[in-house]
């Protein structure tokens, strides 16, 4: 693979970020307010890119002992990428729940969107499509699709109970046992999912027999020399960075953010348009797994970091939150309404989890017809996502 090489880059974005992000922690006091939270916001998007960074050597180590092609270690290197936004949603979660659903499900919208962007800029052959891996077209448009049924499901029975006042919680919200049950539902889906992509897609060898996004680029034909792979030593090592690094970047974003939704609550900005911020900092390190990996001339993994953002929001992402919210909820973090009920049902949880259906239906035919993605379908998605984020947002 490549992008393996011996640059420190990386270094110094970590060593560089953390010193900004101090300034930022424990200076705040000295400094005026807009200051420290630049000094959060810029130190900790440097640090995340760097645990990106770590975290892609770490993967490319395992990929390179195990077999692994470039977009099955993309998609562990891209699980690895929630980390952060993980981290970030805890914080908002214990502080707002309800804000911290509603961002969690835009979180998905925005990886709609930098999914749909960045089909534009695949390799493509003569007729303008962009080939997409085989393991994207054959196991992730079944998330897709999957995902577009949990969420228009979940949203209708949401609109229902409200409409009716009905269940145990009288309309009010999910309860415990809901969020426990959809949480496991779909944490469930996700591990068969990655057993599946190992299983049966992470030799190389079905890589190199077509012509992929990344089939010329990151070959050995285009790159250095073979080299031996690193030791396990070493591959835990760039993880072990990578992870404890991206917590401190995503703490960071996550003041940064909070400092940022607060002034727009203040300046009398709709409530949606906090938590679409929110949502675009907490996808810091998928974002740049994304420019990392580009830049580096890795396609598929840029590529499965891309699809994993929109994937691995409502197999990863959101069933953490949800048990996280139970788990708050019962040990009194977090209040509960009368009824019992811990997530509200209102009009902004309810639309963004109907409004989620659309983009999934459309990366799901996107995707799955053809295998390729054409500048028609790279329009449409562009279109349809930013409509999608732009109603929610404005008349959310």
């Amino acid at each position: 693979m490549a992008g393996s090489g011996e640059g420190r880059g990386w270094l110094y974005k970590i060593g560089g970020g953390g010193a900004v992000v101090a300034v930022g922690m424990f200076g705040h006091h000295a400094l005026p307010l807009w200051l420290a939270a630049a000094c959060l916001g810029l130190g900790g998007l440097a640090v995340v890119f760097g645990s990106c960074e770590a975290m892609i050597k770490s993967v490319e180590g395992v990929g390179k002992r195990v077999g692994w092609n470039p977009f099955v270690a993309g998609t562990m290197a891209g699980l690895a990428s929630n980390v952060p936004e993980l981290v970030m949603l805890g914080f908002v979660l214990a502080a707002a729940p309800r804000v911290g659903f509603i961002v969690t499900c835009l979180t998905l919208h925005v990886g709609a969107l930098a999914f749909g962007l960045y089909s534009g800029f695949l390799p493509r052959d003569a007729t303008g499509h962009a080939r997409l891996p085989e393991p994207l077209v054959k196991i992730s448009t079944d998330l897709f699709a999957a995902a577009a049924g949990v969420f228009l499901g979940t949203g209708l029975v949401m609109l229902m109970l409200r409409t009716f006042s009905a269940g145990d919680h009288g309309g009010e919200g999910l309860g415990a046992a809901d969020l426990y049950v959809l949480g496991a539902a779909l944490l469930f889906v996700q591990i068969v999912a990655t057993l599946e992509l190992v299983k049966r897609f992470s030799s190389d060898e079905k890589e190199e027999a077509h012509d992929g996004p990344s089939g010329s680029a990151g070959s050995a034909a285009d790159g250095p020399p073979p080299v031996a792979p690193p030791s396990w030593g070493t591959i835990a090592g760039f993880g072990a960075i990578g992870l404890a690094t991206s917590v401190l970047g995503g703490h960071a974003v996550g003041d940064f953010a909070d400092i940022l939704v607060e002034a727009l609550d203040e300046a009398g900005y709709p409530e949606m348009v906090g938590a679409l911020l929110l949502s675009v900092f907490a996808s810091a390190g998928a974002f740049a797994m994304i420019v990392t990996s580009h830049a580096n001339k890795m396609y598929d993994v840029a590529l499965a970091s891309a699809a994993g953002q929109v994937s691995q929001v409502p197999f990863v992402v959101l069933p953490v939150a949800l048990i996280l919210l139970a788990i708050l909820a019962q040990t009194g973090v977090i209040p509960t309404a009368s009824s019992g009920a811990i997530l509200p049902i209102d009009l902004e949880t309810t639309s963004v989890m109907l409004l989620a259906f659309p983009p999934m239906l459309m990366l799901w035919k996107a995707v799955q017809d053809d295998g390729q993605v054409s500048w028609v379908e790279t329009a449409a998605m562009i279109c349809v996502f930013g409509i999608v984020i732009y109603l929610l947002a404005v008349h959310g």
